[in-house]
């Protein structure tokens, strides 16, 4: 078995801080660089991200959608972003948030979280809602490979919240449900932090659930252009291990784009920020 991804997670982010650079090509944000929305703007833009950043963050987080976009040559993109950031020794996210059942899962599995793909990323994000322990051939991938999984349990946008707040028949909510039950998983891997993590919106209200008894990762994002601060984030994971909260930012960091230079001065003010809110 090897190292759980949570702890590996843990110790680079005491030694880096704690931020997560996303790389989100959408056509908006090429426009607004002065690029075409095509394949050769995307491109642009996720190296100059990943290289810009490369001293600063300790992970990226490409969202797949605007890659996935542009069909097989968004994803020969993608598979080119995921080799540079590992030949720079940088954490990959891959926000794919997928998520379905049985045998479909083992395919997912089979493309993010296996040595042998080219897609192969540090930690994917996940849906729960056909059931999580219907993810659990991403788990078990997870666990063999060292990587992580990050179930998206809390998030900030209002339509989610109809869904995770809700009551099940017990009078537990759906979220916090979620955190129990992965809390219960880690638990029984072993270590500070275990492989599967939750991905929690930093401009909603603080869960029931004690977040410190989750035994994983944390995924912030909404610190930057959606509100949160990050003494927002420092209050809501107060009593959480120290390098446990991995936060992400995108616009608040490709906004000081297209220069290499106001992409790390932005990516720098809010890592110090974020380390001193959380470490």
């Amino acid at each position: 078995m090897a190292e759980a991804f949570g702890d590996r997670l843990g110790e680079r982010i005491r030694q880096l801080g704690p931020l997560c650079v996303g790389i989100d090509p959408s056509r908006e944000q090429l426009v607004a660089w002065g690029r075409g929305d095509d394949i050769t703007g995307l491109e642009f833009f996720m190296l100059q991200m990943l290289e810009s950043c490369v001293d600063v963050a300790v992970a990226v987080k490409p969202q797949v959608a605007y890659f996935e976009r542009f069909g097989s040559r968004g994803f020969a993109a993608l598979e080119r972003l995921i080799a540079e950031a590992r030949s720079a020794g940088v954490v990959v996210v891959g926000d794919a948030k997928r998520g379905d059942i049985g045998s479909t899962n083992d395919g997912y599995a089979g493309a993010w979280l296996h040595d042998s793909s080219p897609l192969a990323v540090d930690a994917l994000t996940v849906t729960p809602y056909l059931g999580l322990h219907a993810l659990e051939s991403l788990f078990r991938a997870a666990d063999a490979s060292g990587r992580g999984v990050f179930v998206v349990v809390a998030s900030s946008n209002d339509e989610g919240r109809v869904v995770q707040t809700a009551l099940t028949s017990s009078g537990e909510s759906v979220e916090d449900w979620h955190f129990r039950q992965i809390a219960e998983r880690n638990e029984r891997g072993g270590g500070l932090l275990g492989t599967v993590g939750a991905v929690v919106g930093a401009t909603r209200s603080h869960p029931r659930f004690p977040l410190e008894e989750m035994r994983g990762p944390f995924l912030v994002p909404g610190v930057g252009a959606q509100g949160a601060t990050a003494n927002d984030v420092g209050r809501m994971f107060a009593k959480c291990p120290k390098g446990s909260v991995l936060v992400n930012a995108s616009r608040a960091v490709s906004g000081a784009g297209p220069e290499r230079r106001g992409i790390n001065d932005a990516a720098r003010r809010l890592r110090d920020d974020l380390t001193e809110a959380l470490l």
